[in-house]
């Protein structure tokens, strides 16, 4: 595992496996976990096995092992007597053998040479074996292990011993570490290998990873994710902002801000504006048709201009088609009223009128220029009421 530092000081020690992700394509790094407490439990770790008792019990282990070394001796050198009676008795059974008869000495000979490789073989492992019989400690070796053993807590401790100094007495004894992190559990399983052979176990408690209380709302991340469908970031940002709403850190919104939340949630950058002759807002609407934005408002309120907002304070989307556009005329068709005299006309109200208007039982248009500027509603002669004149 590589060691990576982070926080304000670039002194926060994290341990990360990230040999697959760089170098293999892995989707993740395998597996990572704060250092600090890691960092403890192996200093405490090793410290125990440094005190006085931990010192007694490694003399006593270092004494087993130089039992079970010479346990292992004895067996070699037994194995290499065997082999070296075998080769003996095959050399013998070799020179008793008469030199007529060939086949009988070609397989006395073969079996010769074999016993006499497995005498080198045995030597070999003889030799290896008294090359790693473990030295004794001395009197004098134990009493100086003791003294240095009650010193090192306080030496391990003192200001004056810097992080290498550490490293070098951790090194001292231990030879590998395995760590394995279990992250349902929550918990790392810490295996130390010291030098001679012994290992020890650990089992160290992870911080538990907490919800973040600064990430933006999730009702906002989807609204973010539909305005994005037509909007860009900056109008996006204005809309929020409009709505009353912040950011996980409580800031208003901004085009950058917006556009960071965008690429961390996946939500794709806006499509390309739409031509202008299908898809319009209020302004370039009021421009084609030739009037107010008041009067575009008016009829996207009252339900006779088709139109869309994707949320409270968005832009809206209108699509203008032939049969919207023909519906804004430059002088009065016949048979068409004004809103009054259309509801007097049919005997009705005039909430009954729109609502006619916007179900499509009812045909209107809208007069442009002139004086009788305005909705006009259409009313048959057949059509007349109760109150008509």
């Amino acid at each position: 595992m590589q060691v990576a530092y982070s926080g304000n000081d670039g002194h926060r020690v994290r341990y990360a496996c990230v040999r697959g992700f760089q170098l293999h394509g892995t989707e993740s790094t395998c597996q990572t976990l704060g250092g600090g407490r890691l960092d403890k439990a192996v200093a405490a770790a090793f410290l125990d096995a440094v005190t006085p008792a931990g010192i007694a019990a490694s003399t006593a282990a270092i004494a087993e092992l130089t039992a079970l070394h010479d346990g292992r001796l004895a067996g070699q050198r037994l194995a290499l007597e065997r082999a070296e009676f075998e080769a003996q008795r095959a050399e013998r059974q070799f020179d008793a053998c008469e030199p007529e008869n060939r086949l009988v000495a070609r397989t006395l000979e073969r079996k010769l040479e074999e016993t006499l490789a497995a005498v080198a073989r045995e030597q070999r492992a003889l030799a290896a074996l008294e090359h790693a019989r473990p030295v004794p400690l001395s009197p004098q070796e134990r009493e100086a292990l003791t003294r240095l053993a009650r010193d090192l807590p306080k030496l391990w401790a003192a200001r004056t011993t810097s992080d290498r100094d550490r490293k070098e007495l951790l090194r001292a004894l231990v030879a590998e570490i395995v760590v394995t992190v279990r992250r349902p559990e929550n918990i790392a399983e810490v295996e130390i290998f010291w030098e001679g052979g012994a290992r020890s176990e650990l089992s160290v408690q992870l911080i538990r990873r907490g919800t973040k209380r600064t990430c933006t709302s999730e009702d906002t991340i989807e609204l973010i994710r539909r305005l994005a469908v037509h909007h860009p970031d900056h109008q996006i940002a204005a809309i929020l902002n409009r709505q009353g709403r912040r950011t996980g850190t409580g800031l208003p919104f901004t085009a950058t801000r917006v556009q960071g939340i965008r690429q961390r949630a996946g939500v794709p950058v806006a499509p390309q504006p739409e031509p202008s002759g299908e898809t319009l807002t209020i302004a370039q609407a009021a421009n084609s048709l030739q009037v107010s934005t008041a009067t575009i408002h008016r009829w996207l309120r009252e339900g006779l201009l088709p139109g869309e907002q994707v949320t409270a304070n968005a832009p809206w989307r209108i699509r203008l088609t032939d049969e919207i556009r023909g519906q804004f005329v430059p002088n009065v068709p016949d048979g068409y009223l004004p809103l009054n005299d259309a509801a007097k006309r049919l005997g009705v109200a005039r909430q009954t009128v729109l609502h006619q208007v916007q179900r499509g039982q009812r045909h209107a248009v809208h007069v442009t220029t002139g004086r009788r500027k305005g909705l006009r509603i259409q009313v048959l002669q057949s059509e007349a009421g109760l109150f008509a004149p």
